[in-house]
């Protein structure tokens, strides 16, 4: 029995580490295969740059092995700093003869993102090159890049789906009336709407304001380009919107001028080839990432100057999450040591600050704003806004020497707020859950979730966000060389696009990131340098690492399983988290497109 068990664990054993080390040798072939891939990549004669218009599009990329060898459209990441670097590549390589859009299941990008890309494409287009997109479905967003090319194609039984924006805010009140608990809000700001999810069944007068304006001003920049590139109307595209335009048909699609051609997909290599002027099978395609990655190697600035692209995107938060539905976040700690490091790296001769964010913790943007501040004594600092940089985004971005807004950004939002939960009735009530509280000083239990505020508790809570407003609007004031009693009329937690920002004041020109680091160099005095961007990105191994420990998978498969569900859930999840004042956009923004 002895010599039974012993071979029995034995064998256990044997498998254990046998396991081990076909993971180990898995993790090197894994990482050994990405990085032939990388070294592989080169530019051929008569090739066509193929942009997959499709999944979702975030800040920056990241490689992801696990998606590359299973094709799992989940996991895959595209990052905008690829697509554009890859486009503006393809504009003055001479190998590459033109742009192949390509549309499909696209609905991950916010307004400014496809406001970017569309601009690159417009700006290539300029080079002569030709463009061409095509798609069995449009989504909007799609329908709203590809409109720039030269030739649109749809399929016989394709769809466009261009219906106009709107914008979903979820509330949770009731829900939270019927487990037994009450969100205690204090706050500053008409507009600051982050806690009505919590307090309210539908917007408020001022909420539905602010949507309305910002939705019309994202639609008219939107129609507008569309417009000038297809030869159709604004108001024709009003109509089109209005008639259910998805369901018109490709016939009428090219009737109305919104496509060229209605093609089935084998024949979009044809108008691709009459295009060159070469056989069908005489050009080569390079997709986005292997040309970005040539562009990215090519030879930098000799003078030793840099200018540094930072890049600081996702919610503020003073330490990072370790939770499931984990978000890209800017986590205070960090972000401050590497703007540190940067002001005092004497190579750095200028900073950009790429600001990507709907704000969080006003503590931590406290922390991050003074390391603006650190960098703006010696050099200059310039922030980018991506999608959104609104209150807590704001708040790190308005002390910068020169900043830039896409029209469509979503910005402003300055104004904070606290929320309390309390869940006396939950666990009184509900759960028979009671607590008797011994303390030595008045305000011993404040913050105790399990009773409600006193009168006196509200006041001083109240008192403290007054407090935290006052130096948010004077930093902005700052900032932006106005008085403050002029930020506080913009003020008052006001959501606002970058077209409306720039007549407030509160950005300085409408541009992406090309025109913000040239903005730096200009500033900084240079001719020739290096634009590094950081931090850098996280290796193959790090990618590995995190779907190991098995939260990344998990985050993934629930946006799989929850689709337009998911920021409910991760919101709901978070709610515990939100400690101290809070400097947030007033909802989780979500667009039709």
């Amino acid at each position: 029995m002895k010599q039974f068990v012993k071979y029995v664990c034995a064998t256990i054993v044997g498998i254990f580490l046998t396991g081990v080390i076909i993971s180990i040798l898995s993790i090197f072939s894994l990482v050994g295969l990405a990085s032939m891939g990388n070294a592989a990549a080169t530019v051929q004669d008569n090739s066509v740059l193929v942009v997959q218009l499709q999944g979702s599009i975030d800040e920056r990329s990241a490689d992801n092995p696990f998606a590359e060898l299973f094709g799992n459209a989940v996991l895959t990441n595209q990052g905008l700093d690829d697509i554009l670097a890859a486009i503006k590549h393809a504009k003055t390589e001479p190998k590459v003869k033109g742009i192949y859009l390509e549309a499909g299941t696209f609905a991950g990008a916010m307004p400014a993102t496809l406001q970017a890309i569309r601009k690159a494409l417009v700006d290539f287009k300029t080079s002569g090159k030709f463009i061409v997109a095509y798609g069995d479905v449009y989504t909007q967003g799609a329908y709203y890049v590809c409109s720039t090319a030269d030739v649109v194609m749809v399929n016989p039984q394709g769809m466009i789906d261009w219906s106009g924006l709107s914008s979903t805010v979820t509330y949770y009140k009731d829900l939270l009336a019927k487990v037994g608990v009450e969100m205690q809000v204090v706050k500053v700001g008409t507009y600051k709407s982050a806690v009505e999810p919590y307090l309210l069944s539908e917007m408020s007068d001022a909420n539905r304001e602010q949507i309305e304006t910002y939705d019309h001003e994202i639609w008219d920049e939107m129609t507008k380009a569309v417009s000038k590139s297809r030869g159709i109307s604004a108001a024709k595209l009003n109509e089109l919107a209005d008639s259910m335009a998805l369901f018109m048909g490709a016939e009428n699609y090219k009737k109305e001028k919104l496509v060229d051609r209605i093609v089935y997909s084998d024949e979009v290599k044809p108008v691709i080839a009459k295009k060159m002027g070469v056989d069908i099978d005489a050009y080569n395609t390079i997709g986005v990432k292997e040309l970005a990655s040539i562009a990215e190697s090519n030879p930098k600035g000799t003078s030793g100057d840099i200018v540094a692209v930072y890049y600081a995107v996702g919610g503020i938060v003073e330490e990072p999450s370790s939770s499931w539905g984990q978000s890209p976040e800017i986590v205070a700690k960090k972000v401050c040591k590497d703007l540190q490091e940067l002001a005092e790296n004497d190579d750095v001769k200028a900073v950009v600050l790429r600001v990507n964010s709907g704000g969080g913790s006003a503590y931590a943007s406290e922390q991050i704003w003074h390391q603006v501040m650190n960098i703006k004594t010696n050099k200059p600092i310039v922030v980018s806004m991506g999608d959104m940089a609104a209150s807590g985004g704001y708040y790190i971005s308005c002390a910068a020497n020169y900043i830039y807004a896409e029209p469509t950004t979503i910005t402003g939002s300055i104004g904070i707020f606290g929320m309390f939960p309390n869940a006396g009735e939950l666990l009184n009530d509900k759960l028979g859950v009671h607590f008797s509280t011994v303390k030595t000083n008045q305000f011993s239990d404040f913050g105790d979730f399990s009773r409600p505020f006193t009168e006196q508790e509200r006041a001083i809570a109240q008192r403290y966000i007054n407090n935290g407003y006052e130096l948010f609007t004077q930093r902005c004031a700052d900032g932006r060389k106005m008085k403050q009693d002029a930020i506080k009329k913009i003020g008052e937690g006001r959501v606002w696009t970058g077209l409306h920002a720039k007549q407030i004041g509160l950005v300085d020109e409408l541009g992406g990131l090309d025109a913000a680091i040239a903005k730096a160099k200009k500033l900084a005095k240079l001719d020739d340098a290096s634009v590094i961007n950081y931090p850098a990105k996280s290796t193959i191994l790090d990618q590995l690492l995190n779907e190991v420990q098995g939260d990344s998978y998990a985050d993934k498969q629930l946006r799989q399983a929850l689709g337009d569900y998911y920021p409910m859930w991760a919101d709901m999840k978070k709610m515990n988290q939100k400690t101290g004042i809070q400097a947030a956009l007033p909802y989780h923004l979500k667009f039709n497109l």
